[in-house]
């Protein structure tokens, strides 16, 4: 008999896992894919740890989450700097003086203040949907070629039918520092995700390709308390309705040349390119291998938004009233649910950060 069945080998289940070892507890970690690390799962391809489930970059400010992380990985130095590309011109994100440069050819904080101040003028009173609170915070130039396009492609409608909520605010940099996360930590695990999760679940029993919603009853069996990271809704076979997600589809290539963009990540701002980014996953860890030589090919990971249907792989919770309103719903279910811990991105139709994820995962296990 296990004190914890714990469904779902990512990174919630897996510091649960091991936080409930480390404390004596008898642990089963099932999982039915047929490897760990969730999302976050890399895999090395031509020599670059390939992040199958698209881009983690990992930055926190909590110490505690930092510390508690590496004690299963060093991390690298990666400061996550991309780049938007709308129709062949090149812009640094977030918005800071390169880009306030790029788009007006302003040199001083004062002159992007300036033009910033001028061009949200155009919005007069409450913001109506989020075109108009784009445009509010960063005036049209910069909605039009660095947020119109892109925000469209992933949401898969226009910015007059968006509700303005979604951008409460857009970082505006008046200085040229173009580090994408204001964090106190942030890095890649050298040798990838994977062999975090290995590490942090080593000692631990796993069973790979097992299907917890198939087969609940036999497995419920095993232990005193099951920790499900699944969606959901599925756990109560979508009784009350099926909770909406934004998808991603990736296309893959493996090119024979040492570098397709130079950058990590670069953003397609314009409406016409299909993808919404392209990811070059040799620059998380700089283009060298783990003794520090250059890698000759690289792989790259062309990224479409898509609606979800169900079969997909969910991505993004749809933040609106009406999948909120059928979450809480779930949510009162769950609650009444006898040794049942609800848990993680899916388990709590909420979008974590990783470390986030890690602090609920602690703060969840502290409290049992």
């Amino acid at each position: 008999m296990y004190d914890y069945l714990i469904v779902g080998a990512g990174l919630y289940g897996a510091v649960f896992a091991r936080l409930a070892t480390d404390a004596g507890k008898k642990v089963l970690v099932i999982d039915k894919r047929a490897t760990v690390a969730g999302n976050i799962y890399t895999e090395k391809q031509e020599g670059i740890n390939v992040h199958i489930y698209g881009a983690h970059i990992f930055h926190t400010n909590n110490k505690e989450v930092w510390d508690y992380l590496n004690r299963f990985a060093v991390f690298n130095r990666f400061t996550n700097s991309p780049v938007a590309n709308y129709k062949g011109e090149l812009y640094s994100l977030p918005f800071n003086m390169y880009t306030f440069n790029k788009m007006w050819g302003v040199v001083t904080p004062e002159e992007a203040a300036a033009k910033i101040a001028e061009q949200r003028k155009e919005i007069a009173g409450e913001p109506k949907n989020l075109e108009e609170q784009a445009i509010s915070l960063v005036g049209r130039d910069i909605y039009e070629k660095l947020i119109k396009g892109y925000t469209e492609k992933q949401w898969g409608r226009d910015c007059k039918d968006l509700p303005a909520f979604i951008i409460k605010r857009l970082p505006v940099r008046l200085t040229f520092d173009n580090n994408y996360f204001n964090a106190l930590y942030q890095g890649i695990p050298i040798g990838g995700y994977t062999k975090m999760i290995e590490n942090m679940l080593e000692g631990i029993e796993v069973r790979l390709n097992t299907d917890y919603l198939k087969d609940r009853d036999a497995l419920n069996k095993l232990a005193d308390t099951v920790v499900y990271t699944g969606p959901i809704d599925a756990y109560f076979d979508y009784s009350l309705g099926t909770l909406e997600y934004r998808s991603v589809r990736f296309e893959n290539e493996t090119l024979d040349k040492p570098s397709f963009q130079g950058n990590a990540a670069v953003n397609y701002t314009d409406r016409e390119t299909p993808w919404t980014r392209i990811i070059e996953h040799k620059w998380f860890e700089f283009g060298k291998d783990e003794n520090g030589n250059d890698l000759p090919k690289t792989v790259i990971s062309r990224e479409y938004s898509s609606e979800w249907k169900p079969g997909d792989e969910p991505y993004y919770p749809v933040n609106d009233e009406k999948n909120g309103a059928l979450y809480e719903k779930y949510r009162d279910l769950a609650s009444a649910e006898k040794n049942v811990i609800f848990g993680g991105r899916l388990g709590e139709y909420k979008y974590y950060d990783m470390d986030k994820t890690v602090e609920a995962a602690i703060a969840k296990f502290n409290a049992q």
